[in-house]
């Protein structure tokens, strides 16, 4: 079996993100990048199966500019096998996402795509539902854990009241959540060896897909600076505070 994984070039996590001077976004100009978090996990967890010999191939792929290279090599180093860039503008709306997903899915057949939840920047959470509305695939999201039983998939995700457990028949699309493992770090034998690994370069216009964004930033800003909290005398001052200056009674 084949797996798909797609991997997003973020800012990294532990870099303070700031708001450009004009408000158009965040910047990223001489700032950190790296592979989004959920994007590590769900490559981890195709390397796993992999190992386990429930794959034979995996294939990194991820949409953006050209320097997505660099995340895709660092998929490369933890284990996929060959990977592909679609060069893009730096914001592609997760429609648009899983539009050339999906176009990809067609062309490479996979028996899975792992992708991870959400993205840390824009924290959309929506690639990996519509890329499997648009194939038509099972899907299970917030995945926790995953089990092969013969030609179906055991799913355990996270949901508000503990853990549900779906059967999948395959191909799907599973999105991985932040306890189905941990990632290792790319040993640096596997980091000289992934250079020599292919990347496939490619536009959407080869695949026919229509990036256009659909919304319109018309601002961003830092959210505002907490207050400095106080101490109050008693229950009856820390009631009147809440009703009248907090307004949440």
């Amino acid at each position: 079996m084949k797996i798909l994984v797609a991997v997003k070039r973020v800012i990294d996590a532990n870099v303070k993100v700031r708001v450009k001077a004009d408000q158009t976004g965040v910047e990223t100009a001489n700032v950190k990048m790296a592979m989004n978090p959920f994007c590590e996990i769900a490559l981890e967890e195709a390397v796993r199966l992999k190992e386990a010999g429930s794959a034979r191939e995996i294939v990194a792929v991820s949409a953006g500019p050209a320097a997505c290279q660099e995340t895709v090599r660092t998929a490369l180093a933890m284990g996929a096998d060959r990977g592909i860039v679609v060069e893009a503008p730096a914001e592609i709306e997760p429609l648009a996402v899983a539009k050339l997903l999906k176009a990809i899915a067609a062309r490479e057949t996979p028996g899975l795509i792992l992708l991870g939840k959400q993205a840390v920047d824009d924290d959309c959470n929506q690639t990996g539902q519509m890329l499997a509305a648009l194939l038509g695939w099972a899907q299970g999201t917030f995945a926790s854990k995953l089990v092969f039983e013969g030609d179906k998939l055991r799913v355990t995700r996270e949901v508000d009241g503990g853990l549900e457990i779906l059967l999948l028949k395959l191909p799907a699309v599973v999105t991985a959540d932040l306890r189905l493992n941990t990632p290792r770090y790319a040993s640096l034998p596997n980091i000289m060896k992934a250079k020599k690994k292919p990347i496939e370069t490619m536009k959407p216009g080869d695949f026919g897909v229509d990036i256009a964004p659909r919304l319109e930033i018309l601002k961003v800003a830092e959210p505002p600076k907490r207050k400095t909290g106080v101490r109050v005398a008693d229950v009856a001052d820390l009631i009147g505070r809440l009703r009248n200056e907090a307004k949440v009674i």
